[in-house]
């Protein structure tokens, strides 16, 4: 437990913990209250219908602000070690930066705005999300390969990038067969409001249903365990500026040695 605070590795384990109790507390009392069916769910179901709808909303905004500061020290920790040893071109850690808080806001407003109360806006927020988010994913995992050796493992790469993969395949057909569910239940069931929380087998859209709550579900998680892979990373965030500095100013003297890739000179240093 103990390695999870050294530097500032609290605070991706803290997003992830607090992240996964949101998604599980909130499933917990949804069920337990008789709001919706046991049996694969959408996790914005868990948070439409009080009381789990204030524990899902205060939990998921606490979870954006978590996963805000995650990207941002993670695009600082990016900054430092591209300025050390160039491996790619700073507008791309900006860009996934950007993409990633965007993702965070739309968190804040699937948290803020329930799904009956104002379903356009709830389900603009969840697309925000998912998209940003999985794009945040990918964009991190080219970075991480472009940074390896230096700065990653090659297993962590293959980690990042397989998680950023499953979660890319889970996204679309999570939104394709909400889309299509919808249409079905718009159709059928347009005066039965509690058909959006509580779903039979024998409707003609419960398959639509299943297949999206599973997707929704294996995108959320594959986040979670992304950012978990960011740990080590951070650990060593509390001393990094100072080493940073010293490293340069030892390599300016030439008392250090340069990273791999670099050709050098007391007055020169040239990467390719």
């Amino acid at each position: 437990m103990l390695c999870f605070l050294r530097g500032m590795a609290f605070v991706p384990f803290l997003l992830v913990t607090w992240s996964s109790a949101a998604f599980i507390i909130s499933y917990v009392v949804a069920v337990l209250s008789g709001h919706v069916n046991p049996f694969l769910p959408y996790i914005s179901d868990t948070g439409t219908t009080p009381p789990e709808s204030g524990i899902f909303g205060f939990m998921i905004n606490f979870s954006a602000f978590l996963g805000a500061a995650t990207m941002y020290t993670r695009y600082k920790i990016v900054e430092k070690q591209n300025q050390t040893c160039y491996f790619s071109t700073p507008v791309f850690n900006l860009v996934s930066l950007v993409l990633g808080l965007v993702g965070c806001i739309g968190m804040g407003i699937v948290a803020n705005f329930q799904e009956l109360a104002v379903p356009v806006v709830h389900d603009g927020g969840a697309l925000l999300a998912f998209v940003c988010g999985v794009l945040y994913t990918f964009l991190q995992s080219i970075i991480s390969y472009k940074s390896c050796p230096q700065w990653n493992s090659l297993l962590t790469c293959h980690i990042r990038m397989t998680i950023s993969a499953v979660s890319c395949a889970a996204v679309v057909p999570s939104i394709l067969f909400y889309i299509c569910h919808n249409e079905i239940h718009f159709v059928l069931y347009v005066s039965d409001v509690k058909t959006k929380l509580e779903w039979n087998p024998k409707e003609k859209d419960y398959i639509y249903h299943v297949v999206s709550a599973i997707c929704e579900w294996t995108v959320a998680f594959g986040f979670i365990f992304y950012f978990l892979t960011f740990i080590h990373d951070f650990q060593k965030m509390s001393s990094f500026d100072r080493g940073w500095v010293q490293t340069r100013h030892l390599r300016y003297m030439g008392l250090a040695p340069y990273p791999l890739g670099h050709r050098h000179h007391p007055l020169l240093t040239v990467s390719y």
